[in-house]
């Protein structure tokens, strides 16, 4: 969220207070990410330790902070685990916000800071722990599991078919339904790839993993010792392990390697491994088309959101660049001569 939200600091503060004992003296709020329904802060506590406050907005799961306490807990180090209430929650309720207090670690993105060698190998060391990661049966069964719904693909067909026929007044909104008209093909083309590639995974054994399903570069952090941290568990999945897979190699994590290189120094540390080309074709689409639908809805079904609306524009079309994702999707699709 890059705008602040319709909430009053001072009740934020209260919350912290009541909730966790904690005497804030400073709270900023951090102009960072593309969730509309997620907005992070700074507090500053009166003994000047510095802490992250994160506000989730709208539909709110627990296990999203749940599971990485748990992970923390087992010694996989790159997790930011939640700090709990005095009552030993992992999270408050301040206004419509559920709140989640966590260490503050300094540092940037890896939008911000390309990935180093070492970088990438710690990030394979980490994967292949929460991939193998034996889960207690209760938090297990509440982690979602993958079914290859049509939900984003049928999203983005409707929202194809509405900018055909509707009118528009907002400047962002004319400027979408333009674009959605001049790569109509283009993207019709891209969910008939999904839909296809979902119908024999679907037929298979689900011999599911734990996946965090968003290791883009936003949700990788570097502090400032060098150190490499993996955050945002809002949507863990069960799914084949390609889920996180696909996202190494994928042009979804900064700047600074090939793909080639980050697939070398990436499975240096994660093991050597089959990878199902269906899974990951089917993955790589998905992804986008997800990204495609959820931008569409927060500019054409609302006019809310002010200067994150530009940035989700901004977001939607660096998919269709050169050598960008939906490139790079195309060319490592080893699906395409299949029957």
């Amino acid at each position: 969220m890059l705008e602040k939200p319709d909430l009053q600091d001072e009740k934020i503060v209260a919350c912290l207070q009541d909730a966790y004992g904690l005497l804030v003296v400073q709270l900023a709020f951090l102009p960072l990410g593309a969730d509309r329904n997620t907005a992070v802060y700074r507090a500053l506590a009166e003994d000047e330790t510095p802490y992250f406050v994160k506000l989730r907005r709208g539909l709110f799961n627990e296990t999203a902070v749940a599971l990485p306490k748990f992970l923390g807990d087992q010694g996989i180090r790159p997790i930011i685990a939640p700090l709990a209430t005095k009552t030993e929650q992992l999270w408050a309720t301040v206004g419509a916000f559920k709140l989640i207090l966590y260490p503050f670690v300094e540092g940037h993105d890896a939008y911000e800071v390309a990935l180093s060698d070492h970088h990438w190998r710690d990030l394979g060391v980490a994967l292949k722990s929460i991939h193998t990661a034996v889960l207690p049966p209760a938090l297990r069964r509440r982690i979602q599991q993958e079914t290859y719904s049509p939900q984003w693909r049928e999203m983005v067909k409707t929202f194809l078919e509405r900018v055909e026929h509707g009118a528009f007044d907002d400047p962002v909104a004319v400027k979408l339904a333009a674009f959605l008209q001049a790569r109509r093909q283009e993207i019709l083309d891209l969910v008939g790839r999904a839909e296809r590639l979902a119908r024999p995974l679907q037929a298979r054994s689900p011999e599911f993993v734990l996946c965090h399903s968003d290791i883009h570069a936003g949700n990788l952090l570097i502090d400032a010792n060098d150190a490499l941290y993996i955050v945002d568990w809002d949507d863990p999945i069960l799914a084949f392990k390609e889920r996180d897979l696909m996202f190494i190699g994928g042009g979804l994590v900064g700047a600074g390697h090939t793909p080639q290189e980050e697939e070398t120094l990436f499975y240096e540390s994660y093991g050597q491994t089959e990878i199902d080309p269906i899974a990951l074709a089917y993955y790589r689409y998905e992804r986008i088309i997800q990204d495609i639908a959820q931008f569409c809805d927060q500019i054409l079904s609302t006019n809310e959101g002010g200067e994150d609306r530009e940035q989700s524009l901004r977001y939607l079309m660096s998919n269709f660049l050169p050598n960008d994702v939906l490139e790079i999707a195309y060319k490592s699709d080893k699906t395409v001569n299949s029957p």
